[in-house]
């Protein structure tokens, strides 16, 4: 089975759950942005102190900051691989961590794009409850999607790495799919 992957898909495609049902039955290391910033504040690393600094002032965290993030845990890891889940975003973040992958001999092996209808997508986010899940915010969500992340699409589709799975029907199928493209 690839065990060094990227997960790709709109906001509610369910890349969070996927990614964690593959790592804890695989033992590939999950590497979630959001966590992984969220773990160096916490852990008060320096890189976690420039980001806190970043993120208090309401500043977005810059690509070099999260790229460096990445490549801290990389560089720790052991173990059967890896799954990237909220980063690279962007064509230009994507470009950044290629060197870095080179340099640590661990290609991306594939990258799985979730796709679902954008009804779909919206029905499930509003599912979820939280107070900044509405239509609207939802939508413009989904735009920025197509706007800033859509393009890795194509980036990695030209590399062959493209693995697209349905995203509709149960977790389990889900799953299961993902599993299948894998072997």
């Amino acid at each position: 089975m690839k065990t060094r992957l990227l997960f790709l898909g709109p906001p509610g495609a369910g890349k969070g759950t996927q990614a964690a049902l593959l790592c804890e039955s695989s033992g590939m290391k999950h590497l979630s942005t959001g966590d992984l910033l969220r773990g160096e504040v916490a852990a008060g690393t320096e890189l976690g102190k420039e980001a806190e600094a970043l993120m208090n002032r309401g500043e977005l965290v810059s690509d070099a900051l999260v790229l460096a993030i990445v490549e801290s845990q990389m560089k720790s890891l052991g173990g059967p691989g890896w799954l990237l889940d909220g980063f690279p975003r962007t064509v230009p973040q994507a470009e950044a961590l290629e060197p870095l992958l080179a340099e640590l001999q661990q290609p991306i092996e594939a990258v799985i794009l979730l796709e679902l209808d954008d009804a779909v997508l919206i029905e499930r986010l509003l599912g979820r409850g939280r107070a900044d899940d509405n239509e609207a915010v939802i939508r413009n969500r989904l735009v920025v999607y197509r706007e800033k992340t859509a393009p890795l699409i194509k980036f990695y589709r030209d590399k062959g790495l493209l693995i697209s799975v349905p995203a509709h029907g149960s977790v389990e199928a889900i799953t299961q799919q993902i599993r299948e493209v894998l072997s």
